[in-house]
């Protein structure tokens, strides 16, 4: 079987470090908010290309951080529209509806699967304050276009970089790009802890001295609360960890790309669709989708032929049963997506022979040529 993911054999890709790693925090004794988390958080705002990196608990805890922390200081007030792809995972939308703002949802393009500057546009209204752009796959999101058009009319660019470490627009990282940036470190993901882990990276000095006081317990001195904080800090393991694999990570998402390239010049089975390739750089393939009508067969088929594979974000989130208020809402190329996606197993330890195996087995999938795209 290719498993999709072999979380076991890529954590022991990087041993003897990550033993050693935790050996020496046991030995230092010191387990939170020690010297191993602010040498990540340096190292990873350097490698971002941002000045301030603050580590917390998850992806979602760093995306509902910003908000929190936008509603602290002024910047967006209860119900304000945040602007939000509607082919997304779950966490996105949280964030935005648990600090009491409303998302306003935008379909994605149907060749790219993320959102334009046309339809960010369409969607956007005169009480519009913020965009929560998500380079979902692992696909920059970003453009002159959207970034001038959120400048223009004072709309805060929110990244949601939890599936795009190491994505590049022009010179620039993803979660360089707009005011801040939430990072997930979930193990799956290209830059993955061993637990849950995440980060916010800005510019914004006051923002990211709110969002330090906010993930402590609103404290910046002990037993000094300024706000109503969370508890919401990566241990020193994780961040041990994560020092470790962001050495590798260049190298590891060029491999990445190596994959994808074979993926999307040699499947050529007429039944599946493929999203436009980005720039050089601009997408580091966390997921590699497919979209086939006949999703849940193709996945069976695979799957009979050694194939693991997964569905990602099968239901959009305005469908879902905690947001009943949205079920009425028409989103029909964010429906599709969801409807037909199919993720392929991508990731730097994956050999030629076996991406071989996967394209061929792709490729000789015959249930019936009759059906379009």
């Amino acid at each position: 079987m290719i498993k999709y993911l072999p979380l076991k054999e890529i954590t022991a890709s990087y041993e003897p470090d990550i033993t050693d790693a935790l050996k020496q925090i046991v030995e230092r004794g010191w387990f939170l908010l020690g010297e191993e988390c602010a040498a990540f958080e340096k190292e990873y705002a350097e490698y971002i290309g941002s000045r301030h990196c603050i580590g917390c608990g998850n992806g979602y805890d760093a995306l509902w951080l910003i908000l929190r922390a936008y509603r602290a200081m002024g910047t967006l007030k209860e119900g304000d529209e945040v602007l939000v792809p509607a082919n997304t995972f779950i966490a996105s939308v949280l964030a935005i509806t648990n600090n009491g703002l409303k998302p306003v949802f935008v379909e994605p393009d149907a060749d790219t699967f993320i959102v334009s500057e046309e339809q960010l546009r369409k969607a956007t209204t005169t009480r519009s304050k913020a965009y929560l752009m998500v380079h979902l796959y692992g696909r920059c999101a970003y453009s002159d276009a959207i970034g001038n058009f959120c400048r223009e009319r004072g709309i805060k660019i929110i990244e949601d970089n939890a599936q795009a470490h190491g994505a590049i627009y022009g010179e620039r990282r993803t979660g360089s790009l707009g005011d801040a940036a939430g990072h997930s470190f979930y193990p799956g993901k290209n830059l993955g802890a061993l637990g849950d882990a995440g980060a916010v990276t800005t510019d914004d000095d006051k923002l990211a001295e709110t969002i330090a006081m906010l993930h402590n317990y609103g404290s910046t001195k002990k037993y000094i609360h300024e706000q109503e904080g969370v508890n919401s800090r990566i241990d020193e393991f994780q961040a041990a960890i994560l020092r470790i694999k962001l050495r590798r990570l260049d190298k590891d998402n060029k491999r990445r790309e190596q994959i994808a390239g074979k993926y999307m010049s040699e499947i050529k089975n007429p039944l599946l669709r493929m999203p436009k390739a980005a720039e050089p750089g601009a997408n580091v393939y966390h997921i590699f989708p497919l979209m086939c009508k006949q999703r849940d067969k193709l996945q069976k088929y695979l799957s009979e032929h050694g194939i693991e594979t997964q569905i990602h974000y099968p239901i959009a989130v305005h469908k879902q049963s905690c947001y009943p208020q949205w079920h009425t809402l028409s989103l029909p190329t964010a429906e599709t997506l969801c409807s037909q996606e199919l993720s392929l197993p991508l990731y730097p330890l994956l050999t030629d022979e076996e991406v071989e195996v996967i394209i061929a087995t792709v490729n000789a999938y015959q249930i019936d040529f009759n059906l379009s795209i």
